[in-house]
């Protein structure tokens, strides 16, 4: 192998837009459970602190033996622990205007952060969400 080849071994693989192309396919099956760890989170519409019992549960079932749902799941909890805090400092501080403002842009940032998830998960794709504490690494 030459200097040039040895080089371009270490690279990912590009399609022909640049795009970096994952060269392990993750299966279905895990795409299809991290979507539905992500979609567990409208689980706390329902059910007090559905969001975080939902996608814990899912996580911890199949951690061991996907390695994406693992990955979705961490980011899950961690976005939905930091959250749930954000939303209980609000709460603490309802004698001022900031909670009637900021608790529902909390909730509607959790909803379309969740639905970014749920779509890159189906993709095969892992998704960061922005402002989350990383407590479970």
């Amino acid at each position: 192998m030459n200097a040039a080849e040895e080089t371009n071994a270490d690279k990912p693989a590009e399609n022909a837009d640049n795009e970096v192309v994952a060269t392990d396919e993750i299966p279905q099956e895990e795409k299809t459970m991290g979507m539905l760890c992500y979609l567990f989170v409208f689980l706390g519409l329902p059910i007090p602190f559905g969001n975080i019992i939902g996608p814990l549960v899912l996580w911890l079932i199949k951690k061991d033996e996907m390695p994406f749902v693992d990955k979705c799941g961490k980011e899950i909890l961690n976005f939905q622990i930091t959250a749930m805090i954000a939303i209980t400092i609000c709460g603490s501080l309802f004698f001022l205007a900031i909670p009637l403002i900021l608790i529902p842009v909390i909730a509607i940032a959790d909803g379309i952060f969740t639905v970014l998830g749920t779509i890159k998960a189906y993709e095969g794709k892992e998704y960061q969400y922005p402002f989350a504490i990383r407590f479970i690494k």
